[in-house]
């Protein structure tokens, strides 16, 4: 016996990608400003928090790019993205 009950879509605030971004940001902002001001890990744990900032502004801007050619009616988007 096979079901053919279709799979319900998540609700749209579930699939958003900006609360995960802004959230790792902030959490690499405060590891960041928590490793300058206690020198914490030297050079290289302030490197890898610098990183992980820039890793959040590049997904910030891909998310963005994204959303553009959603917008604009470009082929190669990204399905689901409102």
């Amino acid at each position: 016996m096979t079901d053919e009950t279709p799979i319900p879509e998540l609700p749209a605030r579930l699939r958003a990608p900006e609360p995960v971004i802004v959230v790792g940001m902030l959490a690499w902002l405060v590891a960041t400003i928590v490793v300058w001001a206690a020198d914490l890990g030297g050079e290289r744990a302030l490197t890898v928090c610098w990183v992980g900032l820039l890793v959040g502004v590049a997904g910030t801007i891909l998310v963005l790019a994204q959303r553009a050619a959603v917008r604009r009616g470009s082929r190669g988007a990204q399905e689901g993205l409102d």
